[in-house]
């Protein structure tokens, strides 16, 4: 990766030896008029002011293009094979199969949804081995398609940057992934675990930021959740909820900062905002990865889950909202803070109309009960949260690629506009609320084999409460 060069550069050798010479000039003129001192003076303050300008200013970052895993049809895991293959380890009781039912029959999942090979073995296969081979895979299928796409090749990438949050192998999957692309010996690559289903936002600013310091360079993200290993094979009832949520997917997306690149890119990223509620004692622990009574391990989610939820987007929305809320919007919210701290703590808080700051929302697709507690916190429409629910139709819970998917829908759907403006938020263990915001830079109309291509004339269809199977 080069180092920065254009107004990096510019501001940091070329103007400061402007004013140096300006400087010398004033020392070498024995009897300088008061003219020449005016002038070699604003020579010297121009300088420096447009090197700090320069200096403060940062390089936009653009999103070429993206891919995202279709798993193929043998990977399928209707919720009669599901159902039966629970009953058929030996591991789970009559109570935990009828429990996974009742949470499969509300999750908002669809019938096409996969799990990885291991999973469909009886009993699942939860080994090391079985977790490389998913995530070779996996990320691999991502990956390829991505530089089918964007005609790049392995030894273009600058910057790779892997999130997972449940397998971290040695080496490390990023280090697999330079392995197999062949990637030059300066790449720098990144490896994000333990993070949680926001994990992708992370990485996209993780990448932003090395952008800003190294210019022409193209970033590869990364983003994935690999099952096989972490199958739960206990009793434990919140414990369960991941097993029957969980699916299979990754995705790859490419950014660069090359001056080039606004002309061949589909988005420009505005802003990422991460919000982070780790000191409160109940939203760390409410997303748990520990071992039941048996020492059998799984991933717990507790009953708060929502409500920390709730309070996290609650922070993320105070930080986002002065930068992409109307002026309008920004005055009613601060009216109504100032009459709840003046006047009384009961007087209703003002929820900012965000429809009218974003064209299109991709709300993490955690499961049903997620995304109605975002729908109803932000007062969106129910077309506002459609790329989310027909995401968990389709392709399930896949952590922190589902906001790939959902842009995928939107484009599939050919509703993206140049100019419109989209928002991302994932939500992550620890407790994370992370926000991407983009502005599509050219009309997109639908992308070439994407995850939807064989399925989205079929959506948006009607997800009822409770999908009652035998």
């Amino acid at each position: 990766m080069s180092p920065a060069f254009n107004h990096y550069k510019l501001a940091g050798i070329i103007l400061p030896s402007i004013a140096a010479t300006a400087i010398v000039a004033f020392f070498l003129l024995p009897f300088p008029t008061p003219k020449q001192t005016l002038i070699i003076l604003s020579t010297i303050v121009s300088a420096c002011a447009a090197a700090a300008f320069l200096l403060s200013r940062p390089q936009p970052v653009y999103l070429i293009d993206y891919a995202c895993l279709r798993p193929l049809r043998t990977c399928r895991v209707p919720f009669a094979t599901f159902m039966e293959h629970a009953r058929l380890c030996d591991f789970f009781d009559e109570k935990s199969v009828q429990f996974q039912m009742r949470i499969l029959e509300r999750s908002g999942l669809g019938e096409e949804t996969c799990l990885p090979p291991p999973n469909h073995y009886l009993p699942p296969l939860r080994s090391l081995e079985g977790g490389r081979a998913e995530a070779e895979l996996v990320v691999f299928s991502a990956v390829d398609e991505l530089f089918a796409k964007t005609g790049m090749e392995g030894k273009d990438v600058d910057a790779v940057v892997v999130n997972c949050s449940l397998f971290a192998p040695t080496p490390s999957m990023a280090d697999m992934v330079v392995n197999k692309y062949k990637m030059r010996g300066d790449v720098r690559a990144y490896n994000l675990s333990g993070m949680g289903c926001s994990a992708g936002i992370i990485a996209l600013d993780l990448a932003r930021q090395l952008l800003q310091v190294h210019s022409k360079s193209n970033a590869l993200i990364i983003s994935t959740e690999i099952l096989s290993p972490n199958y739960y094979a206990g009793k434990t009832r919140p414990m369960l909820l991941p097993n029957c949520l969980f699916r299979m997917g990754a995705s790859a997306s490419l950014l660069s900062n090359h001056p080039a690149s606004r002309r061949l890119s589909k988005y420009r990223l505005l802003h990422v905002i991460r919000t982070h509620r780790g000191s409160d004692d109940r939203s760390f622990h409410c997303v748990n990865q520990q071992e039941d009574s048996f020492g059998q391990v799984g991933i717990s989610l507790s009953k708060d889950l929502m409500a920390v939820a709730a309070d996290s987007l609650r922070s993320n929305i105070t930080a986002i909202g002065p930068l992409v809320l109307p002026a309008t919007e920004q005055l009613r919210f601060l009216l109504a803070l100032i009459a709840r701290r003046a006047l009384s703590s009961s007087w209703p808080p003002y929820i900012p109309d965000f429809r009218k700051a974003f064209d299109h929302f991709c709300i993490h697709a955690g499961g049903r009960a997620v995304i109605d507690e975002l729908q109803r916190s932000l007062r969106l429409k129910p077309g506002d949260v459609e790329a989310s629910r027909m995401t968990l139709h389709r392709f399930g819970n896949t952590s922190s690629s589902s906001l790939w998917y959902e842009l995928a829908y939107v484009e599939a759907k050919r509703r993206m506009r140049k100019g419109d403006r989209v928002w991302m938020i994932g939500f992550g263990s620890g407790f994370k609320c992370n926000s991407a915001v983009w502005r599509c830079v050219r009309t997109v109309d639908g992308p070439p084999n994407g995850p939807w291509d064989d399925c989205v004339d079929r959506y948006p269809v009607e997800v009822p409460e409770v999908v009652t199977f035998s």
